[in-house]
């Protein structure tokens, strides 16, 4: 393996880490996390096969261990009610809101599906790389992006809310999100 093999998948493990985490800061060390665990671990890198499959696997299984962990952690976050920020929240600016929304539709997928959507949609990865990155068979990798596609439908399609009125849907509240066309 060849350093300049690698530093040529840095630009899409950038893009991959930076949606999914949606923190540019939490992104970059992802992938220097990714790229340290490649490099000091290399020789679990069989030649011959797909470079660019296993960076990706490192890294979505270092993302994985990662939510896990903060999973665990009692003091894990603190919950916020939207209604009561909603004052603080602003409008995005004149040509941005689309990406806002659609990082904000994104970040309320359930991981599994977020992943797979990712890799197929922004990676442009096969379904049977995307099948070797995550581990599980084709047939629930498609599964998993026919559910994420739906339920993006869903989250892009859902009616803005107006100060005071309850969400659509009240499982995934979501009122700063409007169609967008």
């Amino acid at each position: 393996m060849s350093r300049q093999a690698i530093v040529d998948h840095i630009p899409g493990l950038r893009r991959y880490a930076r949606a999914l985490t949606a923190d540019p800061w939490a992104a970059d060390d992802l992938v220097q996390d990714t790229l340290e665990r490649a490099c000091s671990r290399w020789r679990l890198w069989l030649a011959g096969s797909d470079l660019r499959a296993w960076l990706f696997t490192v890294m979505h299984n270092l993302f994985v261990s990662d939510v896990r962990h903060l999973q665990r952690r009692a003091d894990w976050g603190r919950t916020v009610e939207l209604d009561a920020v909603a004052n603080e929240l602003q409008a995005p600016a004149a040509g941005q809101g689309h990406l806002r929304d659609l990082q904000r539709c994104l970040m309320q997928l359930p991981l599994n599906q977020r992943t797979v959507l990712l890799l197929v949609a922004l990676e442009g990865m096969s379904y049977a790389e995307v099948a070797q990155v995550t581990g599980v068979p084709v047939g629930t990798v498609m599964s998993r992006l026919a559910r994420a596609r739906e339920r993006m439908r869903e989250l892009l399609d859902a009616p803005a809310a107006t100060p005071g009125q309850p969400p659509a849907m009240a499982q995934h509240p979501a009122p700063h999100l409007r169609r967008l066309k």
